[in-house]
């Protein structure tokens, strides 16, 4: 019988992978990963949750303290990137560095076979060039898909991984979990970032970053930069490392036809620069730079430059139609629409035939 760790987050998601694998034959061994800075309530219930369904199922379960990797690899590096000026997303980088790699361990402690998650995503096996590898394509369900997330996995993490969600619907799955009295059936989804829970992002900033007095500028739709003598000064805002572009709130003016958005930010000399209303073409970018650095293939077989690609920068975003270009250490998407409110720090994912190809962090 193949063993298998299950990272149950006491949602009903990875509480139905853990049953639909325990009625596949494999034996399974739950987990769940404990970071308790902030929202110390939410991880006791998830927790007691969690601990609840594998006592219905029957499987072993275990509590793993997760603080302080956490806080190296994920806290220190959203203060970081905000910090200076970019905009991160930590849930791709705690799949990769947190959520795998532990799994990964304790699959070796635990003697174990696989790890599985309750991502809707969908895993396949090919044989090309001589050698396996293994693709991530996205659910079936487009509106729980989930293939965004995992867009920075190892062909070791992803061989190791398994996803019993991926063909199924989230309406599904959650009458799976009442069919079998799963005590989280009808629990709300979880929002927020990974593992923190849902928190005012500025709460969660002020808490290391120190507001900063700067002026907010507008420029006007018809100039071609964003430079201080190309715009005037029309309030103060409290730093530019708390905004993003395309942002509206917290800018605190009024007295305008159309809302203000943040259309550029200059971190070095604390300014903000505005435009008014949701067409101003300061919020839309057309290309963008990923530096060699920052690009991580999922396809080890990615010959996919001049081609067209779909891509998205946001999850739940709709793809968009994009084609990729090399330019020595660097590499270029173009969009075949502009795109809305494009922020360096951000991860850019591209697709072929809905499956995930590779991605790059922006800027």
């Amino acid at each position: 019988m193949k063993r298998v760790i299950v990272g149950m987050s006491g949602g009903v998601d990875s509480s139905v992978a853990a049953l639909l694998l325990k009625k596949q034959g494999y034996e399974v061994i739950g987990i769940y990963l404990k970071y308790s800075n902030y929202n110390i309530n939410t991880w006791r219930e998830d927790s007691i949750d969690a601990m609840l369904v594998s006592q219905t199922l029957k499987i072993p379960f275990y509590i793993i303290d997760i603080s302080k990797i956490y806080k190296k690899k994920i806290i220190k590096y959203i203060y970081k990137e905000y910090i200076k000026g970019f905009t991160p997303n930590p849930d791709i980088l705690c799949n990769s560095k947190i959520k795998f790699k532990i799994f990964l361990e304790k699959l070796i402690d635990l003697k174990s076979d696989f790890i599985a998650t309750g991502h809707y995503v969908r895993k396949k096996e090919i044989f090309e060039n001589g050698k396996i590898y293994y693709k991530i394509k996205s659910g079936i369900d487009q509106n729980k898909d989930q293939s965004y997330f995992l867009c920075k996995l190892n062909q070791n993490q992803i061989k190791k991984s398994l996803f019993p969600l991926g063909n199924l619907t989230k309406k599904e799955v959650r009458q799976i979990a009442s069919k079998y009295h799963l005590i989280n059936a009808k629990k709300k989804d979880s929002q927020g970032i990974c593992f923190i829970g849902k928190i005012k992002l500025f709460n969660f900033l002020k808490l290391k970053l120190k507001k900063k007095e700067g002026s907010i500028i507008e420029i006007n739709q018809n100039s071609k930069n964003s430079k201080k003598e190309d715009g005037k000064i029309i309030g103060k805002h409290i730093g530019a490392h708390f905004f993003t572009k395309g942002q509206r709130k917290g800018l605190k003016i009024g007295g305008y036809k159309f809302p203000l958005f943040v259309i550029e930010k200059d971190i070095k000399n604390n300014i903000l620069y505005v435009g008014m209303g949701k067409n101003h073409p300061g919020l839309y970018t057309k290309v963008v730079l990923i530096k060699k650095k920052n690009i991580h293939w999922i396809n080890p077989n990615h010959d996919f430059f001049k081609k067209e690609v779909k891509c998205r920068i946001r999850y739940r975003q709709k793809l968009q139609k994009a084609t990729l270009y090399k330019k020595k250490n660097k590499i270029y998407v173009e969009f075949e629409i502009p795109q809305l409110a494009v922020n360096a720090g951000q991860f850019i994912v591209w697709y072929i035939n809905n499956e995930v190809i590779g991605s790059g962090r922006i800027g």
